[in-house]
């Protein structure tokens, strides 16, 4: 047979595959393989039980695991069934972001899709549809209206993730007492010691193999933790955040679950950019995205967690007229477009946390003209962004939500930042649970139809939503730049950025805030900070890379104006882009390294960030990134000398030196330090 023959013979059996359904006679296992064959999940039944398992490149990555639910009041749906069809597809098409890590994405899945019945008198059905990519696995379940099943309680979701080793795992735990936070540091440990634990979970295996757990399109129903191992096992259970009855999900049918996602990869440097559940998400319910701006921002922020500021009204008040004003002033000289005020709303006054029904998001305190500001931030070419803080009082916020974004929009305000500073939301619910999560959704959706954009703070964690709706821009939901002013460890550890690319950053964009220059602290007005009180624990250079390391499209420069006054280092900051066309991961170690570059949207324009732990590293990095054939300058922002994130945190070296595609670059970074490099193209 000739390749051409080989071609079609191909092409006629994958066509009869995608339009067949297959004999279930003998009820033999099912098994669905990537686009390159590295890849495959086989369904099959175990003694009535329905279970998959998932390969890798010739090795287990997840043996057979339990599949199906436990509703309230009933017996378990998923352990007495029998196939009763299947389908097949293929799908193989590119979309392109309207901004993002990079622009053009391919989604290129196999997909099958499993119907069940139970064989008991109930006769309840469910279908599993497994999507396979050639960057991992997702699978969800469907269960249609029925006379069986009309409404529904479920106690418990039986996913199983029964792991073929006990591989590294680097995770935060989910059942601390503050279970509405992801602000918490990263341990590291083999998987059998798991408790319960959040995801995106990363995890390398025995044979090298990167496998994380996540979720995708999370809509109407709680979100996954996963619960650790019995009895010393590897096997991990899906565990979702409880309503206060301890029931977990309610509804009624027909109902189509979140996806459960399986992101594999055999090197780290392939972990990021995650596109996998982007493309487990529905293509962009908006048909105009002109208004969606990645951007710079400053804001009046990081003076209250100096506590120079106050966000309550007094004497310390940040959010006053006078101020803001200064603050846009800076934004328009330095070429940024957003001014993040917090703050400005009344409610913030006594215990803020307790009083969250007194939050008022469209009276502004007396001192805090919110139209004429709007109004000269819109003459500066810049624009305000309002900070939403509920204190988990969601339902004072939904009742105004209509009436404070049409005041937004009617004032040129196209971006808040929401915050759920509290244990619990809505008298007594989970941070994470289904009425959490409508509420983000109802969050998001309205904001878009006022041409808002969204950074959210202690958010649902992210779960591709921004292909559906990419007004929802950046988050948290996870241990950021504040506690470097005020943690009780003293700080972020070195290691922080490093591990927070490879697990939290999996699952989006992070509003982390980077750009602090006063390293020691001495605007708290103690005087310098010693290194084991809270403070960065980052050189300069470093704070520099992290806009380049730590994606998102709203990027903060934190610190206060006058701190960057008369500093070089800040036209780094001035220059660095926050939209891409590109992303190369060029080497990392989870909690030791990271090196990347991305190349600018629109632009030939490359940047590089490269930051270390508490140890100083020396690399080799190969610029055959750049186009062959074209000349370049490389501006690099390094650490100076002696410079260490310990005693002596902010020399920074700035050089230039022409560079080609064949150039290696020398990248030095001292102990908790960093190197940001613009690469322009020259004419």
């Amino acid at each position: 047979m000739n390749c051409l023959e080989s071609r079609i013979h191909a092409l006629t059996t994958a066509l009869v595959l995608m339009l067949a359904p297959i004999a279930l006679s003998a009820q033999a296992p099912l098994t669905v393989a990537s686009p390159d064959g590295r890849t495959q999940v086989t369904i099959a039944l175990d003694g009535g039980a329905l279970r998959y398992a998932v390969r890798h490149a010739g090795a287990n990555v997840v043996t057979p695991s339990r599949l199906g639910f436990v509703f309230r009041g009933a017996a378990p749906l998923g352990d007495s069934v029998r196939i009763t069809d299947s389908r097949r597809a293929t799908y193989d098409s590119t979309w392109t972001q309207p901004w993002g890590e990079v622009r053009r994405v391919r989604d290129h899945h196999d997909e099958l899709q499993v119907d069940v019945v139970e064989t008991k008198a109930a006769g309840r059905r469910f279908t599993v549809t497994f999507r396979v990519f050639d960057d991992g696995v997702g699978f969800r379940y469907e269960l249609p209206d029925q006379p069986a099943l009309t409404n529904y309680e479920i106690s418990d979701e039986l996913t199983e993730f029964a792991l073929a080793d006990n591989a590294s795992a680097w995770w935060i735990a989910s059942n601390r007492p503050r279970l509405d936070r992801s602000e918490q540091l990263y341990s590291e440990g083999p998987v059998s010691t798991l408790d319960s634990v959040q995801t995106p979970l990363t995890m390398k295996m025995s044979n090298g193999t990167y496998v994380v757990i996540h979720e995708a399109n999370l809509v109407d129903y709680p979100r996954m933790f996963l619960a650790g191992p019995r009895m010393e096992s590897r096997t991990l259970r899906a565990a979702l955040a409880p309503w206060v009855d301890g029931v977990k999900v309610r509804g009624r049918t027909p109902l189509v679950t979140p996806w459960r996602t399986l992101q594999i990869a055999d090197r780290i440097e392939d972990l990021q950019p995650q596109v996998l559940t982007l493309n487990l998400n529905p293509p962009s319910r908006l048909t105009d995205v002109s208004w969606i701006a990645p951007q710079k921002y400053v804001g009046i922020w990081w003076g209250m967690h100096l506590n120079t500021m106050t966000w309550s009204s007094g004497p310390k008040h940040g959010a006053t007229t006078a101020n803001t004003r200064k603050y846009i002033d800076f934004a328009a000289a330095n070429g940024f477009k957003g001014v993040l005020v917090e703050g400005w709303n009344v409610g913030w006054d006594g215990d803020w946390i307790q009083n969250k029904n007194a939050f008022t998001f469209t009276k502004a305190y007396p001192d805090y003209d919110l139209p004429g500001l709007a109004a000269y931030a819109k003459s500066k070419g810049v624009g305000l962004i309002a900070h939403n803080e509920t204190s988990g009082g969601i339902e004072n916020y939904e009742r105004q939500l209509e009436d404070a974004y049409k005041l937004y929009q009617s004032l040129g305000i196209h971006a808040i930042k929401t915050g759920y500073v509290a244990d619990t939301v809505g008298g007594g619910q989970s941070h994470y649970g289904q009425y959490a999560v409508r509420h983000h959704r109802k969050v998001i959706e309205t904001a878009a139809r006022y041409g808002i954009m969204v950074d959210a703070h202690e958010p649902i964690h992210d779960t591709g939503e921004r292909r559906t709706w990419p007004n929802m821009m950046s988050r948290e939901g996870a241990r950021g730049q504040e506690y470097n002013a005020w943690g009780a460890e003293g700080g972020n550890p070195p290691e922080h950025e490093s591990i927070l690319f490879f697990t939290r950053l999996l699952a989006g964009p992070m509003d982390f805030t980077p750009g602090i220059f006063d390293l020691l602290m001495k605007s708290a007005g103690q005087g310098p900070r010693p290194p084991e009180q809270a403070r960065p624990r980052t050189t300069l250079a470093k704070q520099l890379a992290l806009y380049v390391v730590l994606y998102s499209p709203l990027q903060m420069a934190a610190d206060l104006p006058e701190n960057y006054a008369g500093q070089p280092a800040f036209q780094f900051i001035r220059d660095v882009a926050v939209d891409w066309d590109t992303t190369r991961v060029l080497q990392g170690a989870i909690g030791d390294y990271v090196l990347v570059a991305r190349r600018q949207r629109g632009a030939s324009t490359w940047f590089v960030g490269a930051i270390t732990d508490e140890a100083g590293r020396t690399f080799t990095v190969p610029l055959d990134f750049l186009t062959p054939g074209k000349r370049y300058e490389a501006e690099i922002y390094a650490d100076g000398p002696g410079a260490n994130w310990r005693s002596n945190p902010l020399p920074v070296s700035i050089s230039r030196r022409p560079v080609t595609s064949a150039t290696r670059l020398t990248v030095v970074l001292a102990p908790g330090g960093g190197q940001a490099i613009r690469i322009r193209q020259l004419p």
